[in-house]
């Protein structure tokens, strides 16, 4: 169970935006999109989605300074849940291969992009 702890109370849009959100959760949609400016609580919007429906949020950002920020939101928000922040350095990985009928070897491939990860969990 996700507990919130936040000095303030949802304000402005929020409220609509949380319902409308945690209403698409509920209902299965695959997509939804929150739109604001920097500073306009979306990470907090964000927060009280995760508290409503009660499930695991893994959020995944290119930029690691991104990932950090948030990480330290989310930590913060729910200060008696699990909130995990890992950075992995390949996103994309080919095995080596060989295809015997044209005498063929692949190389492994690994491709280093720095991607970063914060996960709010239930503990």
């Amino acid at each position: 169970m996700f507990k919130l702890v936040a000095p303030y109370e949802p304000a402005g849009d929020q409220p609509q935006a949380i319902a409308k959100l945690t209403d698409g959760i509920i209902s299965g949609a695959k997509h939804q999109t929150l739109l604001g400016v920097t500073g306009s609580g979306k990470t907090f919007t964000v927060a009280n989605v995760i508290r409503n429906v009660d499930k695991a949020d893994a959020r995944h950002f290119a930029q690691q300074t991104l990932a950090a920020q948030l990480y330290a939101e989310f930590k913060s928000f729910f200060p008696h849940n699990a909130v995990e922040y890992f950075v992995s350095y390949f996103d994309y990985y080919q095995p080596e291969a060989y295809i015997p009928r044209t005498d063929t070897f692949i190389e492994k491939i690994p491709a280093a992009t720095r991607r970063s990860s914060a996960c709010a969990c239930p503990r």
